[in-house]
């Protein structure tokens, strides 16, 4: 399947964004450089408006709209942060957002959902009530679908932050992410090939959500079912257009335990003092694996570096793992 997301259309996004978004800092961290055995160079996508890099491909995604179109409002199905993300760049375009959410969904992600304009609609929690309640709602009001993660202005939003790393810190010899639909790591591998043709990329999942460490290794697409963790933001499945990115593109896919998530939130809320959440800490504990460290990278480099795209910080600080 050819994609048409290219290393331009990330750039124009980052343009399109660039009055909206939170260029993020970029951080390092001694300690875990040290558990590592390895330079660590985190992105830090906590500090993204919404709390999460979803902010970039909603965004995206919503200011390419014709005013025609964005006119007659944006419909997404999600239980999270994309459905904050969506949300705000609505208020932010002056256009309504309909958004279906599960009834099993956080009450304080609703709230917030509501805090930016978005109109909630509960739905059952599965996928076919989901999309069936966006698709009524397209109908009914016209709107356009913009779904969590497999949409090519979408995609490509979440490329920039991978893109605003690279302008940063230069060459590196490596770049982790979170895989749940692979939005942000199928714009990961758009960027970092694009920008440094030679980057290693890898993707992070929670051993109670690995299809797509299955799917890679099995060479086709394997849905997710029955997911069992912690992270949240990763229990969704891979799409058409992300599936396909990362199957090409992506080298390995390291899988850790909820165990290896929890240490690891704890760790950078400890040494790095910023708070992040489940499915943003599998990237970490990925890169601080023996799997990882016993990898090989270019050693003759005196800029050996890894970067660790930390997705977000949406955790509710009532209910921490431990």
């Amino acid at each position: 399947m050819v994609t048409p997301i290219t290393l331009d259309a990330v750039r124009e996004a980052a343009k399109c964004i660039e009055p909206y978004a939170h260029r993020t800092p970029v951080m390092t961290c001694a300690a875990l450089d040290e558990r590592a055995g390895r330079r660590l160079f985190f992105k830090c996508e906590n500090f993204q408006k919404i709390g999460a890099f979803k902010f970039r491909g909603a965004c995206n995604a919503v200011m390419k709209l014709a005013d025609d179109v964005a006119g007659r409002g944006v419909v997404t199905h999600s239980s999270g942060n994309h459905a904050q993300a969506l949300a705000l760049a609505a208020k932010l375009r002056g256009i309504e957002a309909h958004i279906v959410m599960p009834s099993t969904a956080s009450p304080v992600k609703r709230a917030a959902v509501e805090g930016y304009g978005g109109k909630v609609y509960v739905c059952e929690p599965n996928e076919t009530a989901r999309q069936q309640r966006a698709e009524e709602l397209v109908a009914e009001t016209g709107g356009t679908l913009i779904p969590p993660f497999d949409h090519p202005h979408v995609i490509a939003g979440q490329g920039t932050a991978t893109l605003e790393l690279l302008d940063e810190v230069g060459t590196l010899d490596a770049i982790v992410a979170p895989i749940g639909g692979g939005g942000l790591m199928s714009g990961t591998c758009i960027a970092g090939r694009g920008m440094k043709p030679g980057v290693r990329l890898f993707g992070a999942e929670p051993t109670g959500a690995d299809d797509a460490a299955r799917s890679l290794a099995a060479g086709e697409l394997i849905p997710q079912t029955n997911p069992n963790t912690i992270c949240d933001g990763l229990l969704t499945s891979m799409g058409e257009l992300t599936w396909p990115i990362i199957r090409d593109h992506v080298e390995a896919i390291f899988t850790v335990s909820d165990e290896q998530v929890i240490e690891a939130m704890r760790l950078v809320m400890q040494r790095m003092k910023i708070v992040i959440e489940p499915s943003a800490a599998v990237a970490v504990a990925a890169v601080l694996s023996d799997e990882f460290k016993s990898l090989p990278l270019d050693a003759s480099s005196t800029s050996v570096g890894v970067g660790v795209i930390i997705s977000g910080g949406n955790v509710d600080l009532d209910h921490l793992p431990w």
